[in-house]
């Protein structure tokens, strides 16, 4: 099958190769474009681009599709089907309707549930049990399209957002390519009106941790922002970031470092910090972190 591939982060790399190895053709590859990044500020492509050019793959990295050539050039490629995935720019109807079979969205949540921009991160912080992939059939609203294929998956206890990414990133893989190969008798599902969330962009400001909260919706602050903001408090004046957090025994005044490990008491309950990060160094297991930068049974964390 002929396949223009729309993508631009990690998330969407593993899509990428799982098109290639299924023998599909990818005519095209679609992408942000470079940015400047790392401390001399060069452009610098994005994962889906350097994945692309090492695959030999011809690639286009437009700043917007709303313009005539842009969207001319897209509908010359005579592509079968778009594969779209974390790509970042909203695609207008001529380019929806320029594939023969349409543009295909990999999504990363149980739609209607999490439409928009951060689903995983969002299931993480509401403590949903269970989440997953749904191949989509892309229309003009906000992934409101109906769904051709879903999986759903289990949310682990202690699962952070950057471990439920890559899982789902593989997940999202295979399920793209059992869609396509069967893409005719697939029937689409439209989504209910019932059930519909907005996984709103994570905000900076949702990453500071009030301790004087359940310990259940610490852990899952903690768990959802890690590794990107990251959930951080303060110790000595110094900010930590804390990137896994695992639900645990005991009280005391929230905030209360009340047991080794790095176990802290909550509103009610208490959470034990299994990894950290100071500013300017690199994320480190609990027991290694503490070796570098102790903090005592009894100390307070707290906001600046």
């Amino acid at each position: 099958m002929k396949v223009v591939f729309m993508g631009t982060p990690d998330f969407s790399v593993p899509v990428l190769d799982a098109l290639v190895e299924a023998g599909h053709e990818v005519v095209c590859v679609y992408c942000q474009p470079p940015r400047p990044a790392g401390r001399g500020k060069k452009d610098r492509p994005t994962p889906v681009h350097a994945r692309a050019e090492a695959l030999g793959l011809p690639v286009r990295h437009p700043v917007s599709l709303k313009g005539a050539e842009e969207q001319a050039d897209f509908a010359a490629l005579n592509a079968d089907v778009a594969v779209v995935v974390a790509y970042g720019l909203i695609l207008p109807q001529a380019v929806l309707d320029a594939p023969a079979k349409g543009c295909l969205n990999i999504h990363a949540s149980l739609l209607p549930r999490w439409r928009g921009a951060a689903p995983i991160h969002r299931a993480i912080m509401s403590g949903d049990a269970a989440t997953g992939i749904c191949i989509m059939q892309m229309e003009a609203g906000l992934d409101t399209g109906p769904v051709l294929l879903r999986r759903e998956t289990p949310i682990g206890e202690t699962e952070t957002t950057d471990q439920l990414h890559d899982r789902l990133s593989t997940m999202g893989a295979e399920c793209i390519v059992e869609a396509l190969s069967t893409l005719d008798t697939l029937t689409p599902e439209v989504q209910p009106e019932e059930g519909v969330t907005y996984a709103h962009k994570i905000d900076k400001a949702e990453a500071a941790v009030d301790w004087a909260k359940p310990a259940i919706e610490i852990s899952r602050q903690i768990r959802g922002l890690a590794t990107f903001p990251g959930a951080w408090t303060v110790h000595k004046g110094e900010r930590i970031k804390l990137l896994g957090a695992e639900l645990a025994d005991g009280q005391g005044a929230a905030g209360t470092v009340i047991g080794p490990a790095l176990t802290v008491a909550c509103q009610t309950g208490a959470v034990r910090i299994t990894k950290a990060q100071r500013a300017g160094k690199g994320a480190q297991d609990i027991d290694t972190f503490l070796r570098g930068w102790p903090i005592e049974t009894g100390e307070v964390l707290g906001s600046e």
